[in-house]
């Protein structure tokens, strides 16, 4: 069977849905998978044993420049020569759903299960899977359930890493790692500023933790952050990697600690340690806890369905709290 699944973004939302691809192929061995994304997010997917082709889009673009809309759908329409025999629409949105029904038949979540419930009319099929389900279960639930699979083969607290990267990523990564102390990585950035752990809350941290403490920062608000914390403490702002390097990079980690973002979740897609701090973003619908990968909220029940970006209650996560679940992890 030829699958093309589109999932578009964000860097977070496209590593929740990778989880699926190892059982799918568990399942059926045979399944040929193409996945469509947002060009700027190809890269998660680069590597991958799993994924046939990487078919990317530039739907981003069209708020800049909307009569790219036309060469964007021409760009579809070539990916649709492919044939496929099922499409997932992942995202649940309606331009991933128009996506998704240029290139074949489709399905996807109904239409009480996403936030742009029109887009659930575009599918041939759709599955009722609550929006408050946690999201990696979600589209697990999706995936497995449209190429007709058993979720009971599902075991995502034993699941193997699913982002991969080349021996070049892996040397640029080995350049910052120290293999005397515990590396620990830390995301300065998030899609939301209420995402974003305070930088003096982030000082105190470090500066209760022996390690090589690494500062990851992906635009220049970020990077002015890191260098403002490296100039205050032992942590070294690295310099901007891609996206395969942040892979390397966090393989390689002992420990990561951050906000709700995709960086941040790249180390439970490694099954590497991890500290992800929750504000205004439900953590029992955006992340799995395991034995090695945790999360400190803010302390408050948080909607799914009405979140708050201006909510900065991730200020009030005490530091004392990270370093204390920090050393746990890391001895």
């Amino acid at each position: 069977m030829r699958v093309a699944i589109v999932k578009l973004s964000a860097m977070g939302d496209i590593i929740h849905a990778m989880a699926a691809l190892q059982f799918m192929k568990k399942y059926d061995p045979e399944l040929e998978i193409d996945w469509v994304v947002e060009e700027v997010f190809a890269p998660l997917l680069m590597h991958n044993p799993h994924v046939n082709n990487i078919l990317p889009v530039n739907l981003k673009g069209l708020k800049k420049d909307a009569k790219q809309i036309f060469s964007e759908i021409k760009k579809v329409k070539r990916y649709a020569k492919n044939e496929y025999d099922l499409v997932i629409d992942a995202q649940g949105l309606v331009k991933s759903a128009i996506v998704a029904k240029i290139l074949g038949r489709s399905v996807g979540f109904d239409k009480a299960s996403i936030r742009e419930s029109i887009a659930a009319y575009l599918y041939n099929n759709s599955f009722a899977i609550p929006y408050e389900k946690n999201v990696i279960e979600r589209n697990l639930s999706l995936m497995m359930q449209a190429v007709g699979a058993n979720e009971r083969i599902v075991d995502l607290q034993h699941k193997e890493a699913f982002l991969f990267f080349d021996e070049a990523d892996k040397a640029k990564a080995a350049s910052f790692v120290k293999n005397d102390v515990k590396n620990i990585v830390y995301i300065l950035g998030s899609s939301w500023e209420s995402k974003v752990y305070p930088a003096e809350k982030l000082i105190e941290v470090i500066g209760h933790m022996e390690g090589n403490h690494l500062l990851v920062w992906g635009s220049d608000t970020e990077k002015e952050r890191a260098a403002y914390i490296s100039q205050r403490t032992e942590a070294i702002s690295m310099p901007k990697l891609t996206l395969n390097e942040l892979k390397a990079l966090i393989a390689s980690s002992d420990l990561v600690i951050g906000g709700d973002s995709g960086p941040t979740h790249m180390a439970w897609a490694l099954n590497r340690p991890s500290i992800t701090l929750f504000g205004p973003t439900p953590a029992e619908r955006n992340t799995l806890v395991t034995q090695i990968n945790k999360v400190i909220d803010c302390g408050k029940k948080i909607d799914p369905h009405h979140l708050d970006r201006q909510d900065m209650c991730i200020e009030k996560i005490a530091p004392e709290k990270i370093i204390s679940l920090a050393k746990e992890l890391l001895s």
